[in-house]
């Protein structure tokens, strides 16, 4: 489909023809797509040759090529956004090499000239999984003098978090320490990263591209297409162009008397030509409720119909504070714009850094309408008060089906939040939303989210070890009817905990028909709340420790997901004792050991 450029080693180019299935295939998927889809697949294939071998590679092996494209990604952002910058570099002739974090070492930095970096931020203000050996090079001890290197950083992440950004700014300021040029100053990016992103790489492929030009534009196989302006995605479902998919089926999964209530929704797909894989989630686009927008512009006295611009477009502010602002838990950088805005010295003085401690308890469970209450917005204009709010991000629900099992249908595990705060009764955006969606005409606005850092192996008799309490379950019914599907003959071992046997064992038919008919060799569970000691999945682990040890050693791929605060690095640390105590491994090693599974996709985690 496209010429090597003069940076590849031509050996590595070696043309197999496909077989006449797969190329009949190839030839269906190009005719659906548009100009600017096959410009995409094009720099996608170019950045997927290019992506290196470790340096010392036999000869033959594609060379490491003056600039890099590293990415850090937890959920599949950084990697589809490197995959945009590859495709920028292929329209400027720009020979490049595409490294996941976790595959780049000390010598990749070395011999680079030029680093494009994009990396998201992972909980309050953690690397992702994938990130954290590169992370903890460049801040340690070993970290390269890397004054021969030109870099920019592009960082992820959302500003309802204090620590915004706080991954992409560790990196940017420490390659600026051990001696490395900016090309380009760091831009951070909220949850609607899209337009800010593509201004980012349209400046530093620009500045790039007059420096590293190698060759001509790859081209796709209809000529001159890489030649023109990228054209939009039209028929592609996103935020901004959701899926309306009718709701099937709305059913509550835990006992009436549990303190949850925990939602199994099933969607229709049929004729939106969506096809996801195991570990991919739905993106679900948020509204606010009605009554919770009615409350707050009768709290702000604005006009509703009010236009204000949003994203250059003039909507009415109703509109626009329900489909495009959160409106919900307020967070101190929202607060510090509101006090800004309306110069209230007693909000003023609360965010001083001396009062950081009375500032947390004030802030919980405080929603914006309880500040704007509290102190009125006098003065402040309509168009000056959506500039302070946050943008509304889209909430990603883990597919808890497999196509090949049920075509045409998405599952979904939703937990619906619902809690007091200040003496009123405060429900989720988007888990009320869904799980208000009960009537037989019910849509849901959805699209496809890829996540291409949680995948099932593809050797269907490599063993797979799913850790997955609550709903963090929800993708290993995917994996399992996936597996079912295909006629995997591995063996599958679920470790599940939840607070009640009675109440809360989530999919318990599904596991125990999977046990019974041999396709779910072991499940473990853990019930927190059915004795006097709490008892958890990590606890479980500990007893099946020898046994899990050796299934690793057996080559199994092991895969965690759910909370990220409290039950991932609780996970991680009986992972790491087991290793130490049935290994006969010191920590440091014990520590590689789960650093190498997951340089060889066998230690994946979806946590949030």
């Amino acid at each position: 489909m496209m010429e090597p450029s003069n940076e590849t080693d031509t050996a590595a180019w070696a043309v197999t023809p496909l077989p006449p299935t797969l190329a009949a295939e190839a030839r269906q998927l190009i005719a659906r797509l548009d100009q600017g889809q096959r410009l995409w697949l094009s720099g996608f294939l170019a950045g997927a040759s290019n992506r290196t071998a470790p340096l010392s590679s036999a000869p033959g092996q594609p060379k490491q090529s003056a600039v890099t494209i590293l990415y850090g990604s937890q959920s599949g952002n950084s990697e589809r956004l490197a995959q945009r910058i590859g495709a920028a570099l292929t329209q400027r002739g720009v020979a490049f090499t595409s490294l996941d974090m976790i595959d780049c070492r000390k010598n990749h930095l070395e011999e680079a000239r030029a680093v494009l970096m994009v990396v998201s931020t992972h909980g309050e203000g953690d690397p992702p999984d994938r990130a954290l050996p590169l992370h903890e090079l460049l801040h340690g001890r070993k970290a390269p003098k890397l004054s021969h290197l030109k870099y920019s950083v592009l960082a992820l992440g959302d500003s309802s978090y204090e620590r915004y950004c706080e991954t992409g700014r560790q990196f940017d300021a420490r390659l600026a320490a051990l001696g490395a040029e900016r090309l380009h100053e760091r831009v951070d990016c909220d949850v609607d990263f899209d337009a800010a992103a593509q201004r980012w790489i349209d400046a530093v492929v620009g500045q790039v591209a007059k420096s590293y030009t190698t060759s001509s534009a790859f081209e796709s196989i209809e000529t001159g297409i890489a030649s023109r302006p990228m054209a939009s995605v039209s028929n592609a479902y996103t935020r901004k162009n959701p899926f309306h998919a009718p709701v099937l089926s709305n059913q509550r999964l835990t006992a009436r008397h549990s303190s949850k209530d925990v939602r199994h929704i099933e969607l229709s797909l049929e004729g939106s030509s969506i096809h996801y894989e195991p570990g991919d989630a739905i993106g679900v686009v948020p509204a606010n409720r009605s009554s919770d927008v009615n409350a707050l512009l009768n709290a702000l006295r604005f006009d509703p119909e009010l236009p204000v611009q949003v994203e250059e477009r003039s909507v009415p502010l109703r509109e626009a504070l329900t489909d495009r602002y959160d409106i919900g838990l307020v967070n101190k950088g929202l607060l510090s714009r509101y006090a800004a805005a309306i110069t209230v010295d007693s909000l003023t003085e609360l965010l001083r850094p001396e009062r950081a401690d009375e500032l947390r308890p004030y802030l919980h469970g405080r929603h914006l309408i309880d500040i704007v209450r509290e102190h009125p917005s006098v003065g402040l204009e309509a168009a000056a008060f959506i500039q302070i709010l946050r943008p509304l991000a889209p909430r990603l629900y883990s597919i808890a089906s497999s196509q090949r099992a049920t075509p045409d249908e998405a599952h979904l595990t939703v937990s619906l939040v619902q809690y007091q705060s200040l003496g009123l009764d405060r429900v989720g955006v988007v888990s009320g939303q869904l799980s208000d969606l009960t009537a037989e005409d019910a849509l849901a606005p959805i699209y496809l989210h890829r996540n291409p850092n949680f995948r099932l192996p593809a050797e269907r008799e490599r063993p797979v070890i799913m850790i997955g309490p609550g709903t963090g379950v929800a993708p290993f019914r995917s994996f399992l009817a996936e597996r079912e599907a295909v006629g995997a003959t591995s063996r599958n071992w679920l470790f599940f905990g939840d607070r009640s046997f009675n109440a809360d064992f989530l999919y318990q038919t599904d596991w125990l028909d999977w046990r019974k008919r041999g396709i779910l060799q072991r499940i473990d569970a853990a019930f927190s709340r059915d004795s006097a000691e709490k008892f958890y999945v990590q606890h479980r682990m500990h007893e099946r420790g020898q046994e899990l040890f050796n299934w690793l050693e057996d080559g199994a791929s092991l895969y965690v997901c759910g909370d990220a605060e409290y039950m991932a690095p609780d996970v991680h640390r009986a992972l790491l004792d087991i290793i130490v105590r049935h290994g006969a491994r010191s920590q440091d090693d014990a520590a590689e050991y789960l650093v190498q599974l997951q340089r060889e996709r066998r230690y994946q985690r979806d946590v949030y």
